[in-house]
């Protein structure tokens, strides 16, 4: 596996005991992941690959930190890089709206020159909508901790199974 790095932002301390579990199924050691809030945009430039995770908040927006930590990725030269998108939500309160920060990150970077790899089936999920579900996948790993939190080592283990190939 190439140099990987993983960045996060959490409010409540959810998306960041996700990042912790990633890492610790993909041998990224405790100094390759970090808080978005502590990133700039040289921070991704020593890794091949970027994993990205984001807590959603409200009507679909991104976590706080997540603002500033965008403007300073799209800055970031990130052309050849594989990127891997995780995030939280809420499937049960906010349906309409599940895990759609990811959608956020994706659409603000998309266009970055990056290789997007970790789409997921929306098979076994319950919601209504998502920002974050591009031609029928969602463009990331997405959980639901707080309601179905027996779920999520199990797709943290499949996910990162399926990325680690192109990694």
């Amino acid at each position: 596996m190439e140099k990987t790095c993983i960045i996060y932002g959490s409010s409540t301390g959810t998306c960041q005991a996700i990042a912790d579990k990633i890492a610790a199924k993909l041998g990224v050691g405790g100094a390759d992941v970090y808080d978005v809030a502590k990133v700039t945009a040289d921070t991704v430039a020593p890794y091949k690959n970027v994993l990205l995770g984001t807590s959603t908040w409200g009507a679909g927006e991104l976590q706080d930190d997540w603002y500033d930590g965008l403007e300073k990725l799209k800055q970031a030269d990130l052309s050849g890089k594989t990127v891997a998108l995780f995030g939280c939500g809420d499937c049960e309160s906010y349906g309409d709206t599940f895990c759609a920060a990811m959608g956020e990150i994706y659409d603000a970077l998309k266009d970055s020159g990056a290789e997007f790899v970790g789409c997921v089936s929306t098979d076994g999920y319950t919601f209504d909508d998502s920002a974050a579900v591009v031609d029928g996948r969602f463009i990331g790993l997405a959980l639901d901790d707080v309601n179905e939190p027996d779920k999520t080592d199990d797709r943290i283990a499949a996910w990162t199974e399926s990325i680690k190939d192109n990694l």
